[in-house]
């Protein structure tokens, strides 16, 4: 991909259209834009293509060609890293009153209660 500027000698609104439609009909563009008297395009192509079928249009002259820029990318402000949250497992509490029991009721199977 590369970017070129030319810069066009435009008469009147109509030859700026007839340009544009002549730049955008070739193959591998990808973009085409238009200020002042200048012309960017966009996209895969020859150079000398371009200049060729836009000197039929109008007057055209050569600023600039190279590759496209690629937007800068700006670090991400990231959040000051907050530690984890931390949980705590404790043991399920035995209530008082069943602490001191420690067994079973069937400890001994041959008492018997009569009432």
């Amino acid at each position: 991909m590369q970017v070129v500027v030319l810069k066009l000698d435009f008469h009147c609104e109509r030859m700026k259209q007839k340009a544009m439609a002549t730049v955008c009909r070739l193959s591998g563009v990808k973009s085409v834009g238009v200020k002042d008297d200048k012309l960017t395009v966009t996209g895969d192509i020859d150079t000398y293509i371009i200049v060729k079928k836009l000197k039929k249009v109008c007057y055209t002259e050569i600023i600039s060609v190279g590759p496209v820029k690629e937007p800068e990318k700006k670090p991400d402000p990231k959040k000051p890293s907050e530690p984890p949250e931390v949980v705590y497992w404790y043991p399920p509490q035995v209530p008082p009153y069943y602490q001191h029991f420690n067994g079973c009721v069937y400890e001994d199977p041959n008492t018997c209660v009569i009432s």
